[in-house]
């Protein structure tokens, strides 16, 4: 039986203007697959970025990479990342494609049991941050005892990094506008606004030995270059031109070493945040419908949280 759903699409490359929310199949799960009844879509910058080249060849291209969810068919002999699953078992994927949906059958090797603290709009944007600050802080190496600077520690990955980073016993000084700080001291971390005069004011605080770099700014590049000597601890996921100019780590979830790693974090991400130990920063949810206003929010840079889609 083919199951149908709603789901948006980039019909070409380009901005929102290509997209569509269209009716689609949804095929019954083969052997190694669930179909998942979303209840919550996250929302990340990547999910508008990726579509905005490539050839038309490349084209249509389903939207969103995690999401959040019921199970409602099960493939034969098929086992989801945290074991065993059965109809009506709740759960968070990433790494799909097509998360801007009501349905989807996906590969369940991506699907985890839901943790339990979080809603589902939180569930939903668990992973693709939390593995991204987790791999930051994996490539800059980073031990208890330790001190590193953040740049962008009141966004949703920031969020990430300062939670695991507690966890680890590194001390973050993380960068942020001053309305933003209170944020970033309940995450753990110590505040530091941004603008003119920024490495005086980190030197006041500490001496940071690697520097994370959420913003891509090159405010935050000069201040990570100016204060820590070991290039091959300052790592970046928003400036990569800098970083092959200046002889730093720029990361990529597409470069196959960074989606080996965050695909191998993602279980004991799950686990923590069931435990209760990791939090979702939640600005607000919208409709599936309004998913192209979403990305107008998201797109400005500030949304005061992680942003969901709800079917």
């Amino acid at each position: 039986m083919i199951d149908r759903a709603r789901r948006w699409i980039a019909r070409d490359a380009g901005g929102t203007a290509h997209w569509a929310l269209v009716d689609a199949e949804v095929a019954p799960p083969r052997e190694g697959e669930i179909t998942v009844l979303v209840r919550a879509a996250g929302m990340n910058p990547a999910d508008l970025k990726h579509v905005l080249a490539g050839p038309a060849s490349a084209f249509p291209v389903p939207l969103g990479y995690e999401i959040s969810g019921d199970v409602v068919a099960i493939g034969e002999r098929t086992a989801i990342g945290s074991g065993d699953v059965e109809i009506g078992d709740r759960v968070v994927a990433f790494r799909v494609q097509g998360g801007y949906a009501t349905r989807l059958t996906i590969s369940a090797a991506k699907a985890f049991r839901k943790p339990v603290p979080l809603s589902h709009a939180e569930a939903a944007n668990l992973l693709l941050a939390g593995t991204t600050a987790a791999e930051l802080l994996d490539r800059a190496r980073a031990v208890a005892g330790e001190t590193v600077l953040l740049h962008g520690a009141s966004g949703a990955v920031g969020a990430m990094v300062l939670q695991l980073a507690m966890l680890r016993g590194v001390t973050v000084i993380g960068t942020a506008s001053p309305a933003s700080g209170d944020r970033v001291r309940r995450f753990g971390g110590l505040p530091v606004a941004y603008g003119p005069g920024l490495a005086a004011r980190v030197r006041a605080i500490g001496a940071p030995v690697a520097a994370l770099d959420a913003v891509g700014t090159d405010e935050a590049v000069d201040v990570s270059l100016e204060l820590v000597a070991d290039r091959a601890r300052i790592v970046t996921i928003a400036a990569p031109a800098r970083a092959s100019r200046d002889g730093f780590v720029a990361l990529a979830g597409r470069q196959p070493s960074s989606a080996a790693f965050r695909d191998g974090i993602r279980g004991e991400l799950v686990r923590l945040a069931d435990e209760g130990l990791l939090r979702v920063p939640l600005a607000r949810t919208y409709r599936l419908d309004e998913a192209i206003a979403a990305t107008r929010v998201l797109a400005e840079g500030h949304p005061g949280g992680k942003l969901a889609l709800i079917p």
